[in-house]
Parts: C-alpha cells; structure tokens; sequence
C-alpha cells in the first residue's frame, strides 16, 4: 500500500488562515463581551474591597481568561466553521475546488490540521495551564469578592479518611488552620466502635497531626460503651488541611499529575467521591477533542451551496452542536451521581457524535 506524501497547498494555506482567523476574532470578541458583563456585575465589591486595577487585570481577568475560552473552545470551532465555509459555498468556492480534481476527502485535511492545533491547545490548558490559572483567580476571589470571602471552606466538612475511619470538622479556619469542632470515628460493620470528640482543635502543618488541650475518647469494649476524658489530643490521620477545601474548587488547582495522584490516594481511603474526581480527569482529556468532530459535522453540513444564504446551515449546525455539548453535560451529571461508569458517562456522547460526524461526511455533496 502506498500513502501519497501531504503537501500544504495554497489551497490549504487559505482554509487554514479563514478557520484559524475566524476562531481568534470570535474568540476576542467573546472575552471582551465577558469582561465587560463580568466588571459590570463585580464593580462593586473591586471598590469595596480596594481591589488594585493592576490585580484586577493581571491577575484575575488574565487567568479567567483562558479558564473562560477554553469552556467555549469547541462550541466557537464549530460556529467558525459553519460560518466560513457557508460562506465559501455560497460563493462557489469549494465547487471550484472540487472540480479541480481535489477530493472532498483532501478538500478536509486543513480543517483537521486546523482543529488538530486548536485540540493541542486545549488539551495543554485543560492539563496543566489552567489549574495553576484557577488556583491565583480564586486566591483573588477569597480576597477582593464577597462571594469568594465567603469561604472555600463549607461549615460543615466530612471526610472519609480510610476503609473505616470518617471524620466530621466543624468551623474550619484557614488562616490559623484550627477548627471549632472535631470528631474522628471508627465505623466497622455499620456500627461505632470508637471515636474521638474534641473542641477548639488545630492542624499542625509541620507534623502533620491534629491537636486539641481536651478531648473524649469513646470505645465499644463488648457491647458497653467506654467513656474517658483526656488531655492533649496528639494524632495523626491520613488528612491534611488542602483536602478539607471544598471539592470541586480543590480539584480545579490540580494539574493532571496532581490530579492522578491525588485520584489515587482517594481510591485508597475508599473515599465515595472518587467518582466526581474520576469524572473531571477524564473530561479533561475528552471535552477538548470534541474540537474535531465539531469540525468534521461542521464541515459537512455547510459545504453544500443552498439558495438563501448560510441561514438553514447554522440553524441546523448550532442545534446539533448544542445537543452535543447538553449531552456531555448531562451524562457527567449522571457519573457523578453513580447512575455510569465515569469513562462510559464522559466518553459516550464523543462515540455517538462521532458516528453523526462521519454520517454527516459520508453523505456530504462530493
């Protein structure tokens, strides 16, 4: 079998320079229009709270940006090229082309050179670029909005540390890392077979353990409680004080290295939110290749020349691109609610719009 060496035409030059020139306009045009609402709605607590205007823009707006583009990636993909190549088919550009002897087939290649980059992109923000980004833009938050003053932390945190070791914080303080209420249980076979009660408890960032000047000690001894007042709580549990944060804003700081890791460690506590953390991994990898088959329905649907204008194409186009990204969201609401497997509830709508994508291809005008 021989494979013909590809070569970047002028053709190709040109498709790739519309596609790549579309998604950056729309993509500028798009953050502007966000800043602008977003100032407009957050002006008050920046002058409240005496935000620096040097902070407000590098250091918040610039790292939302990039969490805020990268949301929209796929969706700005698809309306660039609906609208471009409408655009080219209603000039009889692509029949020009066609004629020439191109095939449809080789007629697509820049738009997966294209997507293929746009794909790259994302993948590098999803991964790495944009969990160090949300860890300074909600740092920012916690300081300058009345929203994100409100805590990362919830009143009341629970935590599985082990197969058989749970553990109730109440009014956790970041700023000196103490707690107004901590109970740490022991549970084997449904039933409490001891536990620790302690008021005013702190966590030692040095050592790793957790302290307290009095605590209760209770323990099931055959059947009959066992009660002892202490001093000095002095222990050691497998939890440290960046995992009492609320979930979904911890994991948002995670690289993908980070973030493997700490799957890992959850897996071996036995901890029931595995799956959430499951879930966000693998959109991580997924979300940014729905880019090409966004690309390849896109393609095929508009590459047809309709009397009218680009007007049915992008009705059509922005209905299938929204049931796209709906499903996505719903099925990962279903992950993270037990119903599927993670992989099965992430991967799914890109097996099923992929089979669309190459329906779409297969019947497109040749």
């Amino acid at each position: 079998m021989q494979f013909r060496k590809f070569k970047i035409g002028l053709i190709d030059r040109y498709i790739m320079g519309k596609f790549i020139k579309t998604y950056v306009l729309a993509s500028l045009l798009l953050v502007v229009v966000v800043i602008v609402f977003d100032a407009s709605e957050k002006i008050d607590d920046f002058m409240e709270l005496n935000a620096p205007l040097s902070e407000i823009f590098f250091t918040y707006y610039l790292n939302f940006i990039p969490f805020f583009i990268n949301q929209f990636s796929s969706l700005i993909v698809f309306l660039s090229v609906i609208f471009f190549t409408s655009k080219l088919a209603y000039n009889t550009e692509i029949v020009a082309v066609l004629s020439s002897g191109v095939s449809f087939r080789r007629f697509v290649y820049p738009y997966f050179i294209s997507a293929t980059l746009i794909t790259m992109l994302s993948l590098a923000l999803n991964l790495y670029i944009i969990p160090h980004a949300n860890s300074v833009r909600i740092e920012f938050e916690a300081s300058y909005l009345k929203k994100g003053k409100r805590g990362n932390y919830d009143s009341h945190i629970y935590r599985q540390v082990d197969d058989s070791t749970f553990v109730y914080i109440k009014g956790y303080n970041s700023l000196n890392s103490s707690c107004q209420f901590l109970v740490i249980e022991t549970i084997q076979n449904n039933i409490i077979t001891a536990s620790i009660t302690a008021g005013s408890a702190s966590f030692d960032k040095d050592t790793k353990h957790w302290k307290a000047e009095k605590y209760i000690e209770r323990r099931n001894v055959n059947g009959s409680e066992v009660l002892e007042k202490l001093q000095k709580l002095d222990t050691m549990i497998n939890l440290s004080d960046t995992e009492l944060g609320k979930v979904e804003n911890h994991i948002q700081t995670l690289n993908i290295n980070d973030l493997n890791k700490f799957i890992e460690e959850q897996k071996r506590k036995g901890s029931n939110l595995t799956d959430l953390f499951l879930v966000d991994m693998h959109n991580r990898y997924a979300y940014p290749l729905s880019a090409m088959i966004l690309t390849l329905i896109g393609v095929s649907l508009s590459s047809r020349k309709v009397r009218g204008g680009i007007g049915l194409q992008l009705v059509i186009g922005v209905g299938l691109c929204f049931s796209y990204i709906l499903f996505m969201r719903f099925a990962t609401e279903f992950a993270k609610g037990g119903v599927l497997p993670p992989f099965i509830a992430v991967w799914l709508p890109n097996i099923m719009y992929t089979v669309i994508a190459l329906y779409l291809y297969r019947t497109a005008p040749k």
